[in-house]
């Protein structure tokens, strides 16, 4: 007699068919392709899109509804929303775990730990990434608070937490608690391809980059795109990801109209997050400083279409350039990230493959380990 699957509720406040929140979203989507078989997957999101105003017409909402590998989805509207309506989903059948998205959700996070405290519930919170030093230094003194407040009542008795690198895990003990409970458990990568990437030519004087990530201070878009301004050769960079404040995109708009014209800089808008491994093929790199990140989906999948990566030593991703997959440069000195982009657009075909060959055979060995699947 088979065993029957663990019954887990999952809060998150995006999920599929929804992507613009980015790494959140991927991790939970890659959480349940891979896990799908062994977990029973009930999941309690948001009816629209990250800064989207309107739910899609044919969205069914408030009610079980169930996708394409088994997992069941509650699309909850504004107006779904309610005390009682979370009491009674969260009381729905004995769980074996809530496994709650974030820290900074009202539905999300606070009103399931509030209505939790106290109970015998196994409640996992994945904090994803919103501990950490760059996030904290926004809005610090309201998320301080927060914290405080959720200590003090007890909504973070006996809850665990999960932590997906070192950095995080002592980001959580740091804020939280030194004696919680932390598991390290590194994020699920998208299924690789059973095929070796497509290969891109490379002429000694072009780079052609890329950026899949929101047009936010966090992702540091401007810092990037001003070390572009002293590169020699035809160099262009294509932004793909949602403006998160209009005033920082004026900003980033400023520094590339200043920009000589052998360099060219174009936002595309958001796209749908399985169009992204043929825009990470079709640059010679992908570039992204930002500030931090608690695991990096989209780091990760440019590896996977063998491609360098040149992003800041804040992420998981260390040791790059040891594995001739990328370069992994601090924040503090710039200019280390312009002479990596200047020997990149003075690369040849023959000097840029082995970078191509590191960095697939990198996602490769991350993707085939069992150990965080386990």
């Amino acid at each position: 007699m088979s065993r029957p699957k663990p019954q887990v509720l999952v809060l998150i406040d995006w999920y599929k068919p929804f992507f613009k929140a980015g790494g959140p979203v991927r991790s939970m989507v890659n959480m349940v392709d891979h896990l799908h078989g062994e977990v029973d997957f009930h999941i309690i999101t948001g009816d629209r899109d990250y800064t989207a105003t309107a739910a899609p017409a044919d969205l069914p909402k408030d009610r079980w509804v169930q996708l394409d590998q088994g997992e069941h989805v509650w699309y909850a509207s504004p107006e779904g929303r309610s005390i009682q309506r979370w009491k009674e989903l969260l009381h729905q059948r004995p769980w074996d775990a809530v496994y709650i998205n974030g820290l900074w959700s009202r539905w999300g996070t606070l009103v399931p730990l509030w209505l939790l405290r106290g109970s015998g519930q196994r409640r996992i919170v994945a904090v994803r990434g919103m501990l950490a030093h760059g996030v904290m230094g926004r809005k610090g003194l309201l998320k301080r608070l927060v914290l405080f407040a959720l200590r003090a009542t007890g909504c973070f008795r006996g809850v665990e937490f999960q932590a997906t690198n070192r950095e995080e895990m002592d980001d959580v003990r740091r804020w939280v608690g030194r004696d919680v409970q932390v598991h390290l458990v590194p994020n699920l990568g998208r299924r690789m391809a059973d095929h070796t990437p497509r290969p891109i030519a490379k002429q000694r004087g072009e780079l052609r980059l890329v950026s899949v990530a929101r047009i936010a201070e966090e992702k540091n878009t401007l810092f990037a795109i001003e070390r572009l301004k002293d590169l020699p050769g035809r160099v262009s960079f294509d932004l793909y990801g949602t403006v998160y404040h209009e005033a920082y995109w004026e900003r980033c708009r400023q520094v590339i109209a200043a920009l000589p014209p052998h360099i060219t800089v174009q936002w595309h808008g958001q796209i749908d997050s399985d169009a992204v491994p043929q825009v990470l093929a079709g640059a010679h790199a992908l570039f992204m400083p930002s500030v931090g990140e608690n695991f990096g989906h989209t780091m990760l999948e440019a590896l996977a279409v063998g491609r360098p990566i040149v992003i800041s030593d804040r992420t998981p991703w260390k040791g790059l350039e040891a594995q001739h997959a990328g370069w992994d440069l601090p924040l503090e000195k710039p200019e280390r990230f312009a002479e990596v982009l200047r020997s990149l657009v003075g690369m040849d075909d023959a000097a840029y493959r082995p970078w191509c060959a590191g960095a697939f055979a990198l996602a490769a060995r991350s993707l085939a380990d069992p150990a965080a699947r386990e």
